[in-house]
């Protein structure tokens, strides 16, 4: 189960929950995969719905590496996340908010 005040989040890879965190070094190389002028940038390209299924696999891999599980790009999409691609949508989705928000005490799991 991931700490949503340090900003974690699960994530089932093959089978297995990995933990996904933004840290600022994930961030940073987000920001610069997704080639975004600003953080706001990014953040509101995933707000809005302006982003590629590309930009998907980029913030999760970020996320998964900033949680301790360091995986490329490539090897991410080779894998099955469980749900499909509505839970890792939502994952990220999660993930955004968790990082920049505080959470609401009713909402942690």
């Amino acid at each position: 189960m991931g700490n949503p005040y340090r900003g974690e989040v699960v994530l089932s890879v093959d089978g297995t929950p990995r933990v996904m965190r933004l840290t600022l070094g994930a961030l940073a190389e987000l920001e610069a995969r997704l080639e975004s002028e600003s953080l706001l940038e990014m953040i509101a390209r995933f707000e809005t719905g302006g982003f590629r299924v590309a930009d998907l696999v980029s913030l999760l891999a970020a996320g998964l590496s900033g949680g301790g599980w360091r995986i490329g790009e490539a090897e991410l999409v080779a894998c099955r996340i469980d749900g499909g691609p509505l839970a890792a949508a939502q994952a990220a989705a999660k993930l955004l908010k968790v990082t920049f928000t505080l959470p609401d005490p009713d909402e942690t799991e």
